[in-house]
């Protein structure tokens, strides 16, 4: 249970006099770095990289509003979220909304919330939505991104009844290499560490927050499509790529990951999405290609990055709508 009183009394004088008053609203979440290089350290934290929707949650005078990362309106796809984190102090903090397919938090599960903003129709849908919180940004009206994430995670324990569908994200100390292996092996799909004594910087990626990841995994641009051969219905392939500065870079086109209604709900968007000319920067030599404008960002799976930066293996996971598919970029692991 949250603790009934403010929670910035559990501040000290000195943690108090450096906090500043807040302005009103929506924060812009921090971003994490991709990293290839594991390691185990004291002073930082690992938490279970999950596989769902970014969430901003805004607690103030008015209610509680959910917002994507790119401050999309998320309260009517997630209501029950919102409902469960109504009472409480002010506050804007940071979490991931997911849904489960047995062990496993699963993006594809989330899918069927996807574009709902009624409240009934999200319901409807049958897909149970968990809110897991692991940042605070603003508690009681104040600032309080420049304190250490240690002592931000305290004052978020004291601000949030946790109670389903609401969960703290729970982390371990010091050990990120046994827990990445024993994350690998459960089949998540990674950690992210983080530095134990950093202040939160809203809007920005930092080296302070790294993921280590099982899997590859990232946002793709969807610029065309290919004709269905055999059997198939809707269509054939997704055409996706990156931005490099202000091309879009084809990076390949992926087949897999779809079943009936998928390719049938994808391909009913296309239609209002067709474009004279292939959006990409570089010349793309697939048979029966049909291009795009684009607007459509798609979560892939994949195994590599081949020489000639083509994915190998691709499959697709489910669409985006939290993200400008201008800031879809391809993610090089730190070494």
């Amino acid at each position: 249970m949250a603790d009934t009183g403010d929670p910035l009394d559990l501040l000290d004088a000195e943690e108090r006099a450096g906090l500043r008053p807040a302005a009103a609203g929506f924060v812009h979440p921090m971003l994490a770095t991709l990293t290839a290089d594991h390691f185990s350290d004291p002073g930082w934290i690992y938490e279970r990289k999950l596989d769902g929707v970014r969430a901003v949650i805004v607690r103030d005078d008015a209610g509680t509003t959910l917002w994507s990362r790119s401050e999309k309106p998320m309260t009517g796809t997630y209501p029950e979220i919102a409902e469960a984190l109504g009472r409480g102090p002010a506050l804007v903090a940071d979490g991931e909304i997911v849904a489960f397919d047995g062990p496993q938090t699963s993006f594809s599960t989330l899918q069927a919330r996807l574009g709902l903003h009624d409240p009934d129709r999200a319901r409807a849908t049958g897909v149970e939505v968990f809110g897991y919180l692991f940042d605070v940004m603003v508690v009681s009206g104040r600032d309080v991104t420049g304190l250490p994430l240690r002592t931000r995670k305290r004052l978020l324990r004291a601000a949030v009844d946790f109670t389903d569908p609401i969960r703290f994200s729970a982390h371990r100390n010091t050990d990120g290499e046994a827990y990445l292996a024993e994350a690998c092996a459960r089949g998540w799909e990674g950690l992210i560490a983080k530095r134990a004594d950093a202040r939160y910087l809203p809007g920005k990626r930092s080296e302070d927050w790294l993921k280590f990841k099982c899997v590859r995994e990232q946002e793709f641009v969807v610029g065309g499509w290919t004709d269905p051969t055999g059997s198939r219905q809707g269509f054939g392939a997704l055409l996706v790529g990156v931005y490099d500065g202000d091309g879009l870079r084809y990076a390949g086109k992926v087949g897999t990951g779809f079943d009936g209604h998928v390719l049938h709900d994808l391909r009913a968007r296309f239609d209002g999405l067709a474009a004279d000319r292939s959006p990409f920067a570089d010349a793309v030599r697939e048979k029966g290609a049909h291009w795009l404008r684009p607007e459509l960002v798609a979560q892939l799976g994949f195994t590599e990055w081949t020489r000639d930066a083509r994915l190998r293996h691709p499959r697709y996971l489910g669409l985006r709508d939290d993200k400008d598919p201008r800031d879809v970029v391809r993610e090089e692991p730190r070494s």
